[in-house]
Formats: structure tokens, sequence, C-alpha cells
């Protein structure tokens, strides 16, 4: 099998993981059980997920010159990704991300730093590197003129693309005519639809997704990928829904399920498989991804994913 060669276009975070036994309520102060300093941010994660898969993989971002910056730089090499095209940027902190994990749930707050900084000039100082890949990666946790920027490079040179849409934000048509995949989960999908012209037909119930997806696919172009947390992922083929299930497990930890998803849909895709087959083997990584605590920690290798 070749190897697969991806760029990801996104965000590098420090994740400070509070564990608490629940979450407050509004105006409570509770004690937490324990603190964790982890490596994270939506493109960091799906950088190395895909490297952790046996992709050579370019990070394409931005970090402080400070040593939130570093810590992060060293854990990309450490899995595997090319940190060559990670900017330094001084006078600017490291991006964090706080998050409040409990046995049930999540809660996160992200403070951009260096993320915020990304332009587009910045990514198109890695173009090169772009064009050469077998696909691009691209989230939402940087300025969405950055995002646009990655995307018309890729476009321009024939690399195919998968828009993660997350954090969910009112994105500009022209943006979203350029990605080849859109791989929002129910809740970013809920969003999305809002979107679409007011002549279009509005989505009568939750079971109505089915139509949501080819009603979006007509106004933008492009294939949708609802992800579905255990229920696992779905698009349309041919007209008709196909479902891909999610195995039981014990989950663990759910932070960085969606990047692990994403990223190992990349790495089917650059592979050459089929959408199905790539998504298959995506939903199963995702899904070991969560027995694991630590967004990075927890991504498997191509060989756990193939068992």
């Amino acid at each position: 099998m070749k190897r697969p060669r991806i760029a990801v276009v996104g965000s590098l975070n420090l994740d400070l993981v509070v564990s608490a036994e629940r979450m407050p309520q509004a105006g409570e102060t509770i004690t937490g059980e324990s603190i964790h300093y982890i490596p994270g941010g939506k493109g960091a994660n799906q950088a190395v997920a895909c490297a952790r898969l046996g992709a050579h993989v370019d990070m394409i971002g931005a970090v402080g010159d400070d040593s939130f910056g570093s810590s992060m730089l060293a854990e990309l090499e450490k899995n595997g990704v090319s940190t060559g095209t990670v900017s330094r940027l001084t006078n600017t902190p490291t991006g964090i991300a706080s998050i409040l994990h409990t046995r049930q749930d999540n809660c996160i707050v992200i403070v951009p730093g260096a993320n915020g900084k990304v332009t587009p000039g910045l990514v198109e100082q890695a173009a090169e590197t772009i064009r050469q890949a077998d696909i691009l990666l691209v989230q939402l946790e940087i300025p969405l003129d950055a995002v646009e920027a990655a995307l018309r490079i890729a476009r321009s040179a024939g690399v195919r693309t998968v828009l993660n849409p997350a954090p969910a934000r009112n994105l500009p048509a022209e943006l979203l005519e350029l990605a080849d995949y859109f791989t929002p989960n129910e809740t970013e999908f809920a969003f999305y639809r809002e979107s679409i012209p007011a002549n279009s037909t509005p989505p009568e119930a939750e079971a109505d997704w089915q139509n949501g997806l080819a009603e979006w696919a007509r106004h933008y172009g492009h294939t949708v990928i609802l992800t579905r947390g255990r229920e696992g992922a779905s698009y349309l083929q041919d007209g008709s829904s196909v479902t891909i299930p999610a195995p039981i497990v014990q989950a663990v930890d759910t932070t960085g399920a969606g990047d692990c998803l994403n990223g190992a849909l990349g790495f089917g895709l650059a592979s050459g498989w089929s959408l199905e087959q790539s998504l298959r083997f995506a939903v199963r990584a995702a899904s070991l991804s969560v027995t694991k605590f630590g967004a990075q920690a927890g991504m498997p290798t191509f060989s756990e994913v193939n068992l």
C-alpha cells in the first residue's frame, strides 16, 4: 500500500483538562479530581491521527514562542508529524483549550492565541506542501480567510479536501463550494442547514436528515458525511442513505473522537480507497480512540484499527 501524503491546516492547542465528578451548575464552585496538560487542537489532533495510521503528514499552523509551543511541536514530532510548516510567533501565546471532563461529557473553552493569527499569507508560504498532498484536511479553529486560502490552493492543484466544519460558524458559500467532503456532526449539521436559502425545503424532524444531506449536496456540490457518535456515520450514495455503524466500546474519553474520524477518513481517501471503505475504517478508528484518555494519546495505529 502506498504511503499517503496528507496536509493539515489548522489549530494547535495545549489542552488543560480538569476532571470532575460532574459539571458545576451556574455560579457553583466544585472541587475537581485532577488536571492534565495534553497536546490538542483540532488540526494537531487530526495530524496525529493520520500519522499514527502511517501517513506522511505536514502540519500547517502556528504556535507561540513559549513553553507550550515547544511542547506542542515536540509532541507532534514524536508522533511522526512534520512541523517544518508550523510558524512560531513572537509576543503571542500558544492557543489553549480549557476542558472540563466528567464521566458523562465534556465542555470546552478555547483561547485561540497563535491560532487566531494564522493568515492567508502564512498558509500561502506552505502552498507547495498543500499542492504535493494527496488530500488536505481543514477545520474552523483558525480564521476563515486562512481556511479558504488553503482550500483554494488545494482546488487549483486538484488536491481533494475534507472540511470538518467545527466549531460551527457561519460560512460563506464560496468557501463551502471549495470542499470535496463536508463532515459535520448532528448538532453542527442542524446549525448549517439553517443557512440553506429560504426557498429550500425546511427540516421537518430529526429523522429528516437524509433529505438534509441531499439538499445540502445540491447547493454546494460536495459529499456530506454526517458523524453521529454512537450511531456511527451516514452519507448518501446514489440517492440512498448509507450508515456505517459504530462498534460498541467502553468509552473513557470522547475528546478527539471526531478528529480521529476525520483523520482516518482522510487517510483512507488519500490511500485510494472508496468512500465506504474509508468511512468504515474511520468509524472503527474513532470508536477505538475513545477507549483511552487524551485526544492525541487515544489515536490508534493502523494495525489496531485493522485487527
